[in-house]
């Protein structure tokens, strides 16, 4: 039985299981549903290999807390430092780089706090804080909060206080409050593009390397949690390190961008 650890968890299937088909249920980010890639990949990969990939739509946080629990087969995340830890920890046999793209931070176009003439995005943030511009934070232990949270580390700040609003929430709900608050935040940019509701927002500041992306696979140990499905984790984990994944991945575009770019190799 899934547990949940008191949150709600999308399942989500883009194809209806037959009797030959062969389920694997698999924890992804907020982010990467967000983006409209799983509608791409999950027809290719039942087409490609009879596996009905099952997502548990989480935080990164969650998602491996469910991996750590044996809840699911499989991690789609982006959070390297804590994905090493789940390895290290026995609940996953190993982790491999899939794919990336970046973080960008957003704002009112009119910028208040000037963050567009920062050097580096901890330069950006701290010009936030200093301003005392509202910031809305995910703060929900994702990859994205992970990654924010790094960023004030690296600019020696302690955000609290009123301008700093933490919303518990996934990516597009934060993006919503944050339109609603002509806020400043920090989102990964295939959310960003493919995000409807932008209102006064746009890309403040993009291009410090402290903003990539990396997303990494990570099967969960059959030793440790012997029900899982490990033969459809290492099939899909081939799927995914294919010729055949990095042409839909690197073809995934909108408006003409692309938002993710195919990176596969060992860690």
């Amino acid at each position: 039985m899934i547990r949940l650890f008191g949150l709600i968890a999308i399942l989500m299937t883009f194809a209806t299981p037959s009797a030959q088909a062969e389920t694997l249920r698999m924890a992804v980010t907020t982010s990467f549903a967000n983006s409209g890639l799983s509608e791409v990949l999950l027809p290719a990969i039942r087409a490609d290999t009879g596996i009905t990939v099952q997502l548990l739509v989480v935080g990164t946080g969650q998602a491996l807390r469910l991996a750590a629990a044996g809840d699911v087969d499989s991690v789609l995340a982006h959070a390297r430092a804590a994905e090493e830890h789940l390895v290290a920890d026995g609940n996953a046999t190993h982790r491999r780089a899939i794919m990336y793209n970046d973080f960008v931070i957003l704002g009112p176009a009119d910028d208040p706090a000037g963050i567009a003439q920062a050097e580096t995005a901890a330069a950006a943030l701290a010009r936030v804080a200093d301003s005392a511009q509202i910031f809305v934070s995910r703060g929900d232990n994702s990859g994205t909060h992970l990654q924010e949270l790094a960023l004030w580390q690296a600019a020696g700040v302690d955000p609290q206080g009123r301008w700093y609003r933490a919303t518990g929430s996934g990516m597009g709900a934060a993006l919503n409050f944050a339109v609603a608050t002509g806020g400043y935040i920090l989102s990964d940019r295939a959310t960003w593009l493919s995000f409807g509701n932008k209102g006064d927002l746009v890309i403040l500041f993009e291009g410090d390397p402290a903003l990539f992306n990396q997303y990494a696979y990570l099967p969960v140990n059959p030793a440790r949690h012997p029900h899982v499905n490990a033969d459809a984790s290492a099939r899909l984990e081939a799927w995914l390190t294919s010729e055949r994944a990095r042409g839909l991945i690197d073809g995934f575009t909108i408006a003409g961008t692309q938002l993710f770019t195919f990176n596969a190799t060992d860690e």
